[in-house]
């Protein structure tokens, strides 16, 4: 996906947006004044707290595009994130604020003035809202904006919102004047619902929520699939703005060569990414066992230190002159060793029982050491 084309959608449906939402603002706001329409004022003042959204929204579209850089090594598209929590706690406040001015109006209602006119601008403002509100969540889906989907509800709440207006008019046109601070009331309502959608929303990404459950099983599956993958395990996922991020732990044969398991990881990552679309960056973990169960290894010596323990061992048993390589296998909870021997060792038909025996002799007195065996080739690397 072309994230300059994306940037520029972005800007573009929000720029569009920002210009119906003043718009609507000024008429409303004027309207419910000159018809002492509480309901439509709060309505104003909503459309109002969309133009904040909106200069949000054109902030996170800058931004979120941006390449990573060193202070944002993973990129810059939690902004989108950041953002959307912002329209939320936006919404919220625009909420509460026409609760407690609907109930001020309900206990102290006022008649209307300029029925027609009231309810000619709820009426723009319900077709005009709702086609935003389609324009700005097709284009989200498109892009898969989270962002852009939360501006779009914020439409769609703005279009709602003055259908309950328009109702609220139309009550208090035929003498039920409370309804207009009751539909003020339900709008107040519906703006604090629909900021607690997307907050939480937004909120589980920035604490590194899962994706859906149905969307692991299905990576954990396509992995499984993978010629030489045994199984996986520690399969971890995460939101960054419209991307996931995963790191997993596939275990594969211990005696792999180094080559090999890094291909099996290469192909990890592009069956990955073939498996979920929005799936951008994948580290993989190559296990030579499950390294959920088995027992820890923080007591056994790290290689330096562990061939400085069998080269004295060897030593002091006069079993180290033809060894020409040692390779070790941490397995088991214990580190297994691989002899290489040039076949000029082989002496006789026995020379192989005997050099292995007296190997394993030496290697069996060694603290946290396991099986061994001893290959035997042309400059002991590489025939058995």
């Amino acid at each position: 996906m072309n994230s300059t084309q994306r940037a520029k959608a972005t800007q573009k449906i929000t720029f569009i947006g920002a210009i119906v939402d003043l718009t609507l603002a000024i008429f409303k706001v004027i309207a419910g004044v000159l018809g002492n329409s509480g309901a439509l004022i709060a309505d104003g003042i909503h459309s109002f707290s969309d133009l904040l959204s909106d200069g949000i929204v054109l902030y996170a579209a800058k931004h979120a595009h941006e390449e990573a850089d060193e202070d944002h090594p993973y990129g810059h598209q939690k902004f989108e994130t950041v953002a959307t929590l912002g329209l939320a706690i936006i919404l919220a406040l625009v909420g509460v604020g026409i609760i407690v001015d609907g109930f001020d109006r309900l206990n102290n209602p006022a008649e209307l003035t300029h029925i027609n006119l009231l309810l000619g601008v709820a009426g723009i403002s319900i077709f005009s809202k709702e086609m935003l509100y389609w324009y700005t969540l097709n284009v989200a889906k498109k892009y898969n904006s989270d962002m852009l989907k939360a501006n779009a509800w914020h439409h769609r709440s703005d279009a709602l919102s003055s259908v309950v207006v328009f109702a609220g008019v139309l009550g208090a046109a035929f003498g039920f004047v409370y309804l207009d601070a009751v539909a003020a009331i339900i709008v107040g309502l519906m703006v604090i619902y629909i900021a607690w959608e997307l907050g939480s929303s937004a909120t589980k990404e920035l604490v590194d929520t899962s994706i859906d459950a149905d969307q692991i099983e299905k990576l954990r599956y396509a992995l499984g699939q993978i010629s030489g993958v045994n199984s996986v395990h520690s399969l971890r996922t995460r939101k960054i703005g419209h991307t996931i991020s995963a790191d997993v732990h596939v275990q594969v044969d211990p005696f792999l060569s180094v080559s090999e398991g890094h291909i099996i990881s290469v192909s990890v990552e592009r069956v990955a990414k073939q498996c979920l679309r929005e799936l951008t960056d994948v580290t993989v973990h190559i296990d030579p066992e499950d390294d959920e169960t088995v027992a820890p290894y923080e007591n056994l010596p790290e290689r330096a230190e562990a061939l400085g323990i069998l080269t004295k061992a060897l030593f002091n048993n006069k079993c180290d002159g033809e060894i020409s390589r040692i390779q070790l296998h941490y397995l088991d909870g214990k580190i297994h060793v691989d002899f290489y021997l040039p076949l000029s060792c082989l002496e006789n038909d026995n020379s192989h029982d005997e050099i292995l025996n007296k190997l394993k002799q030496t290697v069996n007195q060694l603290h946290g050491f396991g099986n061994i065996k001893a290959y035997f080739g042309k400059n002991g690397k590489h025939d058995k």
